[in-house]
């Protein structure tokens, strides 16, 4: 067989000589590729087949605030191992226990902050000594999943909190036209689904800095997610949507309705 990656292969199989053209791997499919660890690592393409396949337990390695803040949906976190300093974080590999009734047989994957962090492979190895089997590391981390257009969601405490401590953030309402006038939160911005294009010319969207949180709700999580997929498909990559209905929001940040 000859040819690389990016050439078609000719291939003999007894009389009969066929063309293969090798599939080339893609950003999406390639992982840190680290030597000498213990753990596997999976990449962004195989991370979204385990969220859409449910029987993996994926497993946020931060610390719960950073977590709550903004996180890959279905992702779950655990309180910190106790007597640990911030530098040395580590969840509680008991509470992991909890969480999975006792199976070490349990399929774990576990992300951080991304290639540097030490969070997911220090928590591999606590797994590893207890007894688990089967973990594996999405070592890439949340910034690249969000790099990558991955979506992210934000809990009602992370809302609180960037709401109280960033007033640089974006929060953007999904709903039509009609509700947003009839009152949203204050200072944010009407984007519905199918109006970004439209709303990256009109000042409803900080073009001038990308890297801008943004927040997205709407009348429910659905509407929320996918305008907030339509923002990552316009390389805003700092996006959360808030997993419920803009009513529950408003009463999470005790915020008056202000008409439009």
């Amino acid at each position: 067989m000859k040819g690389s990656p990016l050439s078609v292969c000719l291939v003999t199989l007894g009389t009969l000589t066929v063309a293969w053209a090798p599939v080339t791997p893609t950003v999406f499919d390639t992982t840190l590729g680290e030597q000498d660890v213990r753990t596997a690592e999976v990449s962004t393409a195989e991370l979204r087949v385990i969220l859409t396949d449910g029987r993996t337990l994926v497993l946020d390695a931060r610390p719960h605030q950073e977590w709550a803040t903004s996180h890959i949906p279905g992702a779950l976190n655990v309180a910190p191992k106790p007597g640990v300093s911030a530098g040395a974080y580590v969840s509680d590999v008991r509470e992991i226990e909890r969480l999975t009734n006792g199976d070490h047989s349990r399929a774990l994957v576990l992300y951080c902050n991304g290639p540097f962090c030490g969070k997911s492979k220090r928590l591999s190895e606590e797994l590893l000594a207890a007894g688990f089997t089967n973990v594996r590391r999405y070592q890439l981390g949340a910034p690249v999943w969000r790099a990558l257009g991955g979506e992210m969601v934000i809990e009602p405490e992370g809302a609180r909190y960037v709401a109280q401590n960033d007033r640089t953030a974006w929060w953007v309402d999904a709903r039509p036209a009609g509700a947003f006038g009839a009152g949203s939160l204050p200072g944010a911005r009407n984007v519905p689904e199918g109006e970004v294009g439209k709303a990256k010319d009109d000042g409803r969207l900080p073009m001038l800095d990308h890297n801008t949180r943004v927040i997205v709700f709407g009348e429910d999580a659905a509407q929320a997610r996918r305008v907030a997929d339509e923002l990552l498909r316009n390389a805003f990559h700092n996006v959360t949507f808030y997993d419920s209905s803009y009513q529950a929001l408003r009463a999470v940040l005790n915020s008056p309705i202000v008409e439009r």
